[in-house]
């Protein structure tokens, strides 16, 4: 009850503060509020953000139709400082108590905290915005402005401020009327230099310029930027923007008017400020004479003279010492080409390539003309190399569904340039001391956990193969190859672990937008050598099913299942089998032991081959209007499979075959992944969608997906409205520690906004579930049986609070099971759905 009327009263605290609130506290006489701006354009409303980002002044921004920086703004003292001191004189005894019981030094404390916060609400809230007719003025002419700039040359425009019937508080109708649009009509072009006019005639039809189109200012500002581009990267080096000069024609007097624009698009000769006299020039066609690379340069030796080059492939590489690179290695990286025309995109490409060797810093390229010629230039590229050794440490903390507390630390070596062709070998080690109080351990020792493992990977920029890849990933796609190696042991946990990983994987990257991933080879080895210590190890799995077997009166209630005489297996198998009946409370019990049994002592041997693509054309990190499309495909265990039918390998109880003593996973997954966001009213409001489909189907050697390639539902980043592996399969009631299965549907949707500074909000729903198709499961509640399946579909609804550091955001996540599957049909909706049921998830960075 006291719970009760606490809340009841805190509720009562913040309806007070809210109702409280002044919205024209600040709001002076004479003087109006703005709460909306109208646009109506010919009659019709306008929602064109376009044109509403025109305005000067727009009203203040609202969280739930409620302004509240604006009140937390006028919760500020205007005089603070006059406030805090005639606070003190006031009471002609509060200034000498005050002073007997502190300090000066804490009274003026007092009074910078005051002054502090009450500049942390100025800075955190937003001034109301008062209509200024200056600012609405201004706003008219941008508006008529924007529409001419449309083509709409005699539009016009005007506003009208609309009082509230609340005090103090208006609106602002702005009216516009656009008349008919002008279109282009005929295309001339003027242009002074040869090899100009020859490359312009070469890519006319490209042109955003053209005869009937509606007239755009922007698109005169886009072909200008078009052709310097291509200028630019067809031989003209010195190529200025500003001359490019194009004029429409207009007679505004002509009683005929057709609204046809003539256009002249001239392209003048290159304008030069020499001394005190303009001097113009031709432009001309510029050709890369020489490449001169400089491969060890520092600022200490660029005087220095340079004792070894050597000539390669028409480059002349430099080193103030012993070259240490093979040119190749170099000069591959180099887009720069000896006696091809000027690009402004070879340099882009070698900057790019060079950075992504991880070999040097960011590099220095500079072009001069060769001697007096006007057309041939000499290009120097300045390497810094990077330290050749580089040595790293680190330490975590960690926390796990085995693990109750642990400190993991690793250290890594790199080296760079190991067979002279800037590879980079980096090899790591990493160690772990971990306490749980699942182990069983005699001497009570609080680290009973600990793990050591070591990597080694090395990395080629290029692509490491048998034959040449040249012509098939040109060097522009920036292959890359990565092998690696790893292994790891546990001597801890009494089963004792061992791991060992392998891969071979190839990168490319053939546009900005589009990127593959090709893992030719991917081997995963987990052998447990101790699996039947495991209830010896796992003293809490133990007491559950112990516990168990004395309430189902298997054993008598003052006995204990035997470890050792495999009392505790047998068990299992007779509840599981039906040999031995038990309660349902029971039967979860019993398999949520045995399936976390199963998963901690699994063995696993997967070989994998695996291809992604991804494609994703967000420019900038501030485009909030984009679409990324992910999709994979992974076959695994067909390489060994091919070695079981020629070798004679061992096989299992269920005829599998084993190789290293374990049966190996032979399977076909493939995943598709799509994910859009939209940017909606404000620059922060954000509309996000994911859409996630992936299927995994086991043949030949496998009945089931081993555990480390399942899907699970649940958690920050899926349907936050459960926990992770709590969700499903299917309608299935979540009864095992660890539910996974090898189907999965997902669909996210989120809404994003500002909240007040650096506090973000947003509102979300998650929609989906994992089920079990075409391996070994024959629960139907689990399985996916078509398109009835589908109303097993979870929905999760909820709300988060984010805060964002600018390199990285901190998410805070509650969320509602609104549609919960595990009920039966008819009886799902809002189950559930209270506080005491939600999920409460911490995240870093957006979920997608």
């Amino acid at each position: 009850m006291k719970s009760y009327l606490a809340k009841i009263s805190l509720f009562i605290i913040i309806g007070a503060f809210i109702s409280s609130c002044n919205s024209i506290k600040r709001v002076k006489d004479g003087e109006l509020l703005l709460v909306n701006n109208n646009l109506t354009v010919n009659d019709e409303n306008s929602n064109d953000p376009n044109a509403l980002s025109q305005m000067y002044q727009k009203p203040n921004s609202r969280f739930l139709n409620y302004p509240l920086r604006l009140n937390i703004y006028n919760l500020a003292g205007l005089n603070p400082d006059s406030t805090f001191q005639a606070w003190l004189d006031r009471n002609p005894n509060r200034k000498p108590r005050l002073h007997k019981r502190y300090s000066k030094k804490q009274v003026r404390e007092m009074r910078n905290y005051k002054l502090g916060f009450n500049n942390w609400l100025k800075k955190t809230g937003e001034a109301p915005v008062i209509i200024d007719d200056k600012k609405t003025k201004k706003t008219t002419n941008r508006l008529k402005v924007y529409y001419q700039n449309k083509g709409y040359f005699n539009a016009k425009a005007n506003y009208e401020i609309i009082p509230s019937e609340k005090e103090k508080r208006a609106s602002i109708d702005y009216t516009v009327t656009t008349g008919n649009p002008y279109f282009l009509d005929s295309l001339q072009v003027q242009i002074s230099s040869p090899d100009l006019d020859s490359i312009y005639n070469l890519h006319k039809d490209k042109s955003i310029l053209k005869q009937g189109k509606q007239y755009n200012t922007g698109d005169f500002y886009n072909e200008r930027e078009r052709l310097t581009v291509l200028f630019r990267n067809s031989g003209i080096y010195n190529f200025q923007l500003n001359s490019i000069k194009p004029t429409v024609g207009i007679d505004s007097s002509s009683a005929d008017r057709d609204y046809k624009l003539p256009v002249l698009l001239k392209i003048n000769n290159l304008r030069e400020r020499k001394n005190d006299t303009i001097v113009e020039t031709e432009y001309k066609v510029h050709r890369v004479k020489k490449v001169n690379i400089y491969t060890d340069y520092t600022f200490a030796n660029s005087r220095s003279k340079y004792i070894d080059s050597i000539t390669y492939k028409n480059y002349t590489i430099y080193s103030n010492d012993k070259l240490r690179f093979r040119p190749k290695a170099i000069t591959d990286a180099i887009f720069i080409n000896p006696g091809e025309v000027y690009r402004d995109n070879d340099r882009s490409l070698t900057y790019k390539h060079i950075s992504n060797l991880r070999t040097f810093k960011y590099p220095t390229i500079q072009y001069q003309y060769e001697n007096d010629s006007l057309t041939d230039l000499v290009t120097n590229i300045y390497l810094t190399p990077r330290k050749k050794f580089s040595l790293g440490f680190d330490i975590d903390v960690t926390h796990s569904n085995i693990q109750d507390y642990g400190f993991s630390f690793s250290t890594s070596l790199i080296s760079r340039n190991v067979f002279r062709g800037a590879e980079t070998l980096e090899i790591s080690a990493r160690g772990t001391l971990g306490a749980s109080k699942d182990v069983a351990d005699s001497e009570d020792q609080f680290f009973n956990i600990s793990e050591i493992g070591a990597d080694i990977r090395l990395n080629f920029p290029r692509f490491f193969f048998p034959f040449n890849t040249d012509k098939i990933i040109p060097k522009y796609m920036l292959p890359t190859t990565v092998l690696s190696l790893g292994t790891s042991v546990q001597q801890n946990i009494g089963l004792d672990r061992q791991t060992f990983t392998g891969l071979i994987r190839y990168n490319w990257t053939p546009s900005k937008k589009n990127s593959f991933n090709l893992e030719l080879f991917n081997l995963q080895f987990i052998r447990n050598l101790n699996a039947s210590n495991y209830f010896n190890v796992y003293q809490s799995s133990y007491d559950r099913l112990n516990g168990v077997a004395q309430s189902s009166n298997y054993i008598a209630d003052d006995a204990s299942l035997n470890i050792a005489n495999g009392e505790t297996d047998q068990f299992i198998e007779d509840v599981i089998s039906n040999n031995f009946a038990v309660t349902a409370n029971e039967l979860s019990t019993v398999l949520s032991v045995e399936q976390r049994q199963f998963r901690l002592t699994q063995d696993n041997l997967i070989a994998s081959s695996k291809i992604n693509f991804l494609h994703n054309n967000k420019e900038n990190i501030s485009d909030n209007t984009f679409f990324q499309f992910r999709t994979e495909l992974e076959l695994a265990g067909n390489l060994l499979s091919t070695i079981a039918n020629v070798a004679n390998l061992e096989k299992d109880a269920r005829g599998k075959n084993k190789l290293f003593g374990v049966p190996y996973s032979q399977y076909v997954k493939t995943e598709f992944d799509f994910i859009k966001h939209w940017e909606l009213s404000g620059k922060q409001d954000v509309l996000a969608f994911r859409s996630f489909f992936g299927i995994a189907i086991p043949y030949g050697n496998s009945e089931n997906i081993p555990f480390a390639r399942s899907y699970f539902g649940g958690g920050s980043n899926d349907n936050r409205a459960w926990s992770a592996y709590q969700l499903g399969p299917g309608r299935s009631a979540s009864v095992l520690d660890f539910n996974e299965a090898n189907l999965k549907m997902t669909f996210n949707l989120e809404y994003r906004f500002d909240l007040v500074g650096s506090f973000k909000g947003a509102f979300f729903a998650d929609a989906g579930n994992i089920w079990n198709v075409f391996d070994d499961i024959e629960d139907e509640e689990r399985e996916f049986n078509g398109l009835e399946s589908l109303q097993d579909i979870a929905l999760g609804t909820g709300f988060g609070i984010r805060y964002d550091f600018s390199f990285f955001v901190l998410r805070f996540d509650v969320g509602f099971k609104t549609y919960d599957p595990a009920y039966p049909i008819g009886n799902r909706w809002f189950k559930d759905y209270n506080f005491g049921n939600a999920v409460y998830n911490i995240g870093i960075n957006y979920p997608f």
